[in-house]
């Protein structure tokens, strides 16, 4: 028995979701809550596209199903985390007179294992 038209685009969906699913993106997305890593802006359904998946070592192909090399961040802190890995592999560093740069302090995810428990 052939299967109509509309059984085929359904199996086909079903079937790129499966694909899909198993991307690093949904992986990143099932195994870290929906937090800009970065700036802490929250995440919902509607605004997910703008979330999204950087690679801390900046190589795409090196996704641990641990998520190790991933950490979700939006997309104005993924640009910007970009652009400054562009100038430190153009320049040579930050470009930033020779003064260190502070890093960050601020942890989102610092009191999550309290707030779950």
């Amino acid at each position: 028995m052939a299967l109509s038209k509309a059984d085929q685009i359904v199996a086909a969906a079903r079937q790129y979701k499966s694909q899909r699913e198993q991307g690093y993106r949904e992986q990143a997305l099932k195994l870290y809550p929906w937090i800009c890593g970065r700036c802490a802006r929250e995440f919902d359904h509607k605004n997910l596209p703008e979330l999204t998946v950087h690679h801390r070592d900046h190589n795409h192909d090196n996704n641990p199903s641990d998520g190790s090399n991933w950490e979700l961040l939006c997309i104005y802190c993924h640009d910007n985390e970009h652009q400054r890995y562009e100038e430190q592999v153009r320049y040579g560093g930050s470009n930033n007179g020779g003064e260190k740069q502070e890093e960050a302090t601020f942890n989102p995810f610092a009191d999550l294992k309290d707030l779950m428990g």
